[in-house]
């Protein structure tokens, strides 16, 4: 076992796909991702008008929008078709368009519209255009009913009219109201889950490419046992990924100052299961890569839908049953959950023990089933063994016959 750890941690350092996804990704992808989203907040975003309504009323909207934190006005288009333009070449992110019949329907006490067009490329250009317009829509309603009222005397009485149930808006767990507080936990579970299957994958894929028959367990002494071959590799990973998974759930949060409100002992009884669970999910899993180049299509682009699946930037209850079974099956669905619960929430392992239960249980059943295939993968070397050592027998056998 011990001669397996040695060779799969020297393989580890000097193939190079292997170091690359298991060592530098973890240690520069939290870094770039986590700069992204470091300015939780944008100001002076530019967007370009398309005024037809040419009236006060839309005059006095540009005027309070441009004056919030968040919008700039940059420029004043005649068109639809010109705004557009100037979004394809990105002088703008974003199209505040006035009908014609605004100001008409305003004065006519009826509903008017503004159209409000952000682009999507940035989650945080979008945020700050289309929250920009709802604050100064918001504000703008205030008034009307203001001036529409006929019982209103004074102040107090201006004050029930419009918000006639008053309420205190406290962010919980998201004090700054970004998305790198909402967002990074659940990023920063998956990079570790998603490094580590390219890693096993690659190592995997390497091993087929150099065995004769295109087998995953090589014919050697030192690889005749299950548990041997299986505790073997899992050392290797657990060791290197005990200090990446520090690195990325201790580290990654304090240099970037989001939300960590996790303590030592919870996150140690998160993390060993869920590098356990990856561990034997990936080597399970890595029967299935023929070649090295395959591992990519079958990790890269599960992440998006993995990070939905979790729930952390889609409801659970707005998730089809079929989709939340098949979330149960990845390590980072229960991982990100957890993760976000004592990270960014302050709980503590009795807070995530569903989870923790659920990671247990994917570290046992994984095991088993890495222990099937590995079975299976020595039984067909052994085959492959026996088949090449016959035809060497019928060789020799017809060269003595010609003698």
């Amino acid at each position: 076992m011990c001669y397996i750890w040695a060779k799969e941690t020297r393989s580890l350092l000097t193939d190079e796909g292997v170091f690359l996804f298991c060592l530098v990704v973890p240690l520069g992808y939290p870094l770039l991702y986590s700069w992204i989203y470091n300015n939780e907040v944008v100001e002076d975003v530019p967007v370009a008008v398309v005024d037809q309504s040419h009236s006060h009323e839309s005059r006095t909207f540009i005027r309070d929008l441009d004056a919030t934190e968040g919008v700039k006005t940059a420029y004043w288009c005649n068109s639809i078709n010109e705004a557009k333009d100037l979004i394809g070449k990105q002088a703008v992110h974003g199209i505040i368009y006035f009908p014609q019949d605004y100001a008409k329907s305003l004065n006519r006490g009826e509903q008017a519209k503004v159209s409000v067009y952000c682009d999507m490329s940035l989650m945080l250009n979008y945020k700050a255009i289309y929250q920009s317009a709802q604050a100064v829509a918001t504000a703008l309603n205030t008034n009307i009913q203001k001036a529409q009222s006929t019982t209103d005397f004074t102040n107090r009485d201006d004050e029930v009219t419009t918000k006639p149930l008053d309420f205190d808006e406290v962010p919980m767990f998201n004090a700054t109201g970004g998305y790198g507080n909402a967002i990074l936990p659940g990023v920063l579970m998956l990079i570790i889950q998603q490094t580590l299957l390219l890693g096993i994958g690659l190592s995997a894929g390497t091993a087929r490419e150099n065995n004769r028959f295109q087998d995953l367990v090589p014919i050697s002494k030192h690889y005749n046992g299950i548990f041997r071959i299986v505790f073997g590799k899992a050392m290797c990973y657990f060791m290197v990924y005990c200090i990446m998974a520090a690195y990325i759930t201790l580290c990654v949060p304090r240099f970037f100052h989001f939300t960590a409100l996790s303590h030592g002992i919870d996150l140690v009884m998160l993390l060993v299961p869920y590098i356990l669970s990856i561990i034997f999910f990936g080597m399970c899993f890595s029967c299935m890569v023929r070649y090295r180049e395959n591992v990519m299509l079958l990790v890269i682009f599960t992440s998006v839908p993995l990070l939905f699946m979790s729930g952390i930037s889609w409801p659970l209850s707005n998730m089809p049953g079929v989709w939340q079974a098949v979330a149960y099956i990845f390590p980072s669905t229960f991982g990100i959950r957890g993760f976000l619960s004592i990270s960014s929430m302050g709980g503590d392992v009795h807070d995530i023990e569903p989870e923790l239960i659920g990671l247990w249980i994917q570290v046992v059943v994984y095991l088993v089933a890495t222990c099937l295939v590995y079975r299976y993968q020595i039984n067909k070397t052994h085959e492959h063994a026996k088949e090449r050592l016959g035809r060497i027998r019928e060789q020799i056998a017809l060269e003595k016959e010609k003698k």
